[in-house]
């Protein structure tokens, strides 16, 4: 691939600097310069580790859905993601797994780079399904020594207290993928006993597990009080402002999924979840009786959303982009740094989205 650049403000690791950036599929150099006024703000693309879909498609459907949401996020800002399968028969998971490898091993031209897969269940508390379909069952050490051969998922949500959950989140972590406690009722005592068996994160927290009492602490007030990183959805609808607010000064690295659904990016309808159907209406996704259902959200809309509590846009940037990629140990992902890949979005005056380059490649 010949070099291109990009002229503006460009946020590195270091702060902002005024120049520009030189790249192929990577970044080759950053070289400071005068710069117009009015010049783009250039930040680090998004990087988003729970996508059940998007564009019409849920990425249970094989590869053919897999690129279609990668093509919706990637018009949103997304530059690199984790399709997230949902809690699954054990054929329809495995047939999930290998169209979202097929589209990790190739991306094609306009999508958001598949890192891999985000594998939310099976191994969770039926009694805390939320939005899951019935197919939660007990960690099988083969099939888990199967996954963590294959090099396709790279994050694993589970429940700590069910039968033989610390034994899986030893094996998984010894493996080296990523495990977050999530549809969980644990109590506290056993949410620190997982953190320590090498749970390192919470999956979309406060949702779909058990909440902080001042004498239950439970899953919510063991990721307050001791969790380092954290997953979030910060769509408005399934956390109030106040326990957003309260997740930021509590959990240093919180960093914003979407748990996007195959409703992103479409209007309101029904649209496929795993076995279940969900409607959308206006943000929100729901299953028929209301629970809510994952989102519609797109990580622009994130992005827009923490700036508008507040936050300031370097501390916004590390939280949809370089947060959770170091999380799953993508160090090349996430920053705009010499040798790094070139995954950046292009801000306009207004803070919105102008242009996005996936792997140096303008989308």
């Amino acid at each position: 691939m010949s070099e291109d650049q990009r002229v503006g403000r460009i946020l590195t690791p270091n702060g902002w600097v005024a120049g520009r950036i030189v790249f192929d599929t990577h970044v080759l150099a950053i070289e400071a310069g005068a710069v117009a006024s009015g010049a783009p703000r250039i930040i680090p693309g998004f990087v988003d580790l729970h996508v059940p879909g998007g564009g019409g498609a849920d990425v249970m459907q094989g590869a053919g859905a897999v690129r279609t949401a990668a093509r919706l996020h990637a018009g949103h800002g997304t530059t690199s993601f984790l399709p997230a399968t949902i809690t699954a028969p054990e054929t329809d998971l495995r047939a999930a797994l290998a169209g979202i490898g097929a589209v990790q091993r190739e991306r094609q031209s306009g999508e958001a780079r598949v890192l891999g897969a985000h594998m939310e269940g099976p191994f969770i508390n039926a009694g805390r399904l939320g939005a899951q379909p019935p197919f939660a069952r007990t960690p099988d050490a083969e099939f888990i020594a199967e996954i963590c051969a294959e090099e396709v998922v790279k994050l694993v949500t589970l429940a700590p207290e069910i039968e033989g959950g610390m034994d899986a989140i030893a094996q998984i972590a010894a493996a080296g993928i990523a495990v977050q406690i999530g549809h969980s009722d644990a109590d506290y005592e056993t949410t620190c006993a997982a953190l320590n068996a090498g749970a390192r994160g919470f999956t979309h927290l406060f949702n779909a597990m058990s909440a902080l009492h001042h004498r239950a602490p439970g899953v919510v007030g063991a990721a307050l009080a001791h969790a380092e990183y954290a997953a979030i959805i910060p769509a408005g609808v399934h956390v109030a402002d106040g326990a957003l607010r309260a997740a930021l000064r509590a959990i240093p690295k919180l960093f914003m999924v979407t748990d996007a659904t195959a409703a992103a990016g479409m209007p309101d309808g029904e649209y496929p979840l795993g076995s279940h159907m969900v409607r959308k209406r206006g943000d929100s996704v729901f299953l028929g009786d209301e629970t809510l259902a994952g989102s519609a959200l797109t990580m622009d809309a994130a992005f827009a959303r923490l700036l508008a509590l507040g936050l300031q846009i370097e501390d916004v940037s590390r939280r949809v982009s370089t947060y959770p990629a170091d999380f799953i140990g993508r160090l090349d992902r996430g920053r705009i740094a010499p040798e790094c890949w070139a995954d950046f979005v292009i801000l306009d005056g207004n803070q919105n989205i102008a242009e996005v380059v996936v792997e140096g490649q303008a989308i």
